[in-house]
């Protein structure tokens, strides 16, 4: 048997009347345990403006390329701890001197013969802080088997970024600070507005 009370359907429904037009309305989870389930799994979920993570870039040279540089090749085969320190130092934006990165890489070097285990975490951090590819392969195989190779292109990367590796990170800083600060005021007006 179906029951035709308008009162029961109220009840089963636990709808609201609408006071300004007086039409009721029904909710749309009429039973609380289901309610409060929707509320946690709106809680748990992931936020709505999440974005994908940006695509990967290639560098702005190869690994081979090492003689378009001259001046950082020489540096990096007879001295790989200043190219090094001076990656660095970009790298951790300042907060390392390039002097002692230096130290660091020729103690490693000086101990165990394998710097790489120490550069290759720059090469990481270059890479996460750009969103470059990880190419040719991983990052401690390049440094592993091609060290100077890598230093130099890193070199290269940072130099094609904008940064002036002879002066390091202050220096940078200082110079873009420098060219915002000279940058042309806008015009000013005399007396400023008034009415008629």
């Amino acid at each position: 048997m179906s029951s035709s009370n308008p009162k029961s359907h109220e009840k089963l429904f636990e709808g609201v009347r609408n006071s300004a037009t007086g039409i009721h309305t029904v909710s749309s989870n009429p039973h609380p345990a289901q309610y409060h389930d929707n509320c946690i799994s709106m809680l748990a979920a992931p936020p709505y403006h999440h974005f994908p993570p940006p695509i990967p870039e290639p560098w702005k040279s190869g690994i081979c390329g090492c003689f378009s540089d001259m001046n950082s090749c020489c540096l990096t085969f007879f001295c790989p701890c200043i190219t090094f320190g001076q990656i660095a130092e970009i790298v951790d934006k300042g907060s390392i001197s390039c002097a002692v990165s230096g130290v660091i890489y020729t103690a490693i070097y000086c101990l165990t013969g394998c710097a790489c285990i120490y550069s290759c975490l720059y090469r990481s951090k270059l890479r996460h802080q750009y969103y470059l590819e990880e190419k040719p392969c991983y990052d401690c195989f390049v440094h592993f088997f091609c060290e100077s190779c890598a230093l130099c292109q890193e070199y290269r990367e940072l130099q094609s970024r904008g940064f002036n590796m002879a002066i390091g990170w202050q220096g940078n800083t200082d110079g873009r600070n420098y060219d915002m600060a000279m940058a042309p005021a806008p015009p000013t007006v005399e007396g400023g507005m008034s009415r008629i």
